[in-house]
């Protein structure tokens, strides 16, 4: 005889699979992550010119319940600026500087970290909202949670690379940068890929020939994912270490298409990490090839139905902004500006191509 179905049971729930345990489509908390993830992406802009303009090293303490408010009087900016001259940065390169020199580095790394206290703000008061109006079941809700604490992780790793400045040389490590450049990106992508999950599928069936498509690209989505991260960790050491500000030609660097030096250190491996001959190198290969594997997927891609088809579109136009704007970067000796939209594009890179892998990866076989 067969079963019958319990009442409180949908045709799509299994026993094993309760509401608390899926994650269920809800546009309105697709918009407020949506929302965390241009406030990240605005941080990552904003961290990008606090390190281009030489401000990273100006707050030389961490106060993370009490440092929202900046200095409101003299006494408290002569007290920052005292702090500020015990530091190596000062000690070594900025001893001329003035106090109205200060306040300008002193309120780029006060955004930066203000903007980081404000993040947590959008992030946790929502969250505790549609906790309260039991909008987020035990599956979502415990994603949320970890993100939170890898929030409050990125603060601390914020700190931490800050402090690597502070002590002899006044250079933070490039492993440390490179590590807060990459928990940025991290949460940036979990709360990108929740978001587009909770977005209700589209009505409507797709060809054969679609669908077939789709199935072929999805590893390709998955490879172009991976250029654009390892690209994106180069640029983090290219970064840490001034690399671009050397070999400021393309293709070739110092008339040679394969640096010299490129082996000098050894164990070889550290050349990756701390040789900017090697560093610069890397980088740009990395984003010509991931703008050459963008190109091949546009081509690959035109099977595929209107939507995604109209991603790849947007992906070809961002990788060919990002590869004229990493050129011009590199050609200017780094300047603020091209270097700070460089940044931008290179999360707008990463949007696209994680927007496609979810379009292909919900395309049914």
């Amino acid at each position: 005889m067969q079963k019958t179905r319990s009442l409180h049971q949908t045709p799509e729930q299994t026993p094993e699979q309760t509401p608390e345990q899926t994650i269920e489509p809800d546009t309105g908390l697709a918009i407020w992550l949506a929302i965390c993830c241009l406030a990240i992406f605005a941080m990552v802009v904003i961290g990008g010119v606090t390190r281009l303009t030489g401000s990273g090293l100006s707050m030389v303490e961490w106060r993370p319940l009490m440092g929202f408010l900046p200095p409101m009087d003299g006494a408290e900016w002569d007290r920052v600026f005292a702090l500020y001259k015990s530091s190596p940065e000062y000690q070594l390169i900025n001893r001329q500087m003035s106090l109205a020199a200060f306040k300008n580095i002193f309120w780029w790394e006060y955004s930066h970290r203000l903007w980081g206290r404000l993040i947590g703000v959008i992030f946790a008061g929502p969250l505790l909202y549609f906790l309260i109006r039991r909008r987020i079941g035990r599956a979502l809700g415990g994603r949320m949670f970890g993100l939170l604490l890898l929030g409050m992780a990125q603060g601390v790793l914020g700190w931490y690379m800050v402090k690597s400045g502070l002590v002899d040389r006044p250079e933070v490590s490039q492993y440390r940068l490179t590590a807060h450049l990459s928990l940025a990106l991290l949460l940036y992508a979990a709360l990108l890929m929740t978001a587009l999950s909770l977005l209700p599928m589209q009505s409507g069936r797709s060809s054969p020939v679609d669908r077939l498509a789709a199935q072929k690209l999805r590893p390709f989505a998955v490879g172009l994912t991976l250029l654009v991260v390892l690209t994106i960790l180069a640029g983090g050491f290219m970064a840490g270490t001034d690399a671009g500000r050397i070999f400021n030609s393309y293709p070739l660097m110092d008339g040679r298409l394969f640096p010299a030096g490129y082996f000098r250190i050894d164990p070889w491996i550290s050349n990756m990490f701390e040789n900017v001959n090697a560093i610069n190198f890397n980088h740009r290969w990395l984003g010509t090839a991931t703008t050459i594997f963008a190109g091949l997927i546009w081509v690959l891609g035109r099977h595929l139905d209107s939507g995604a088809r109209r991603i790849t579109h947007v992906l070809l136009a961002i990788v060919a902004c990002q590869f004229v704007l990493g050129v011009s970067t590199l050609l200017g000796a780094v300047p603020i500006t091209l270097a700070a939209l460089h940044q931008a594009g290179a999360v707008l890179l990463l949007t696209a191509a994680l927007w496609l892998y979810h379009v292909l990866a919900r395309s049914p076989d």
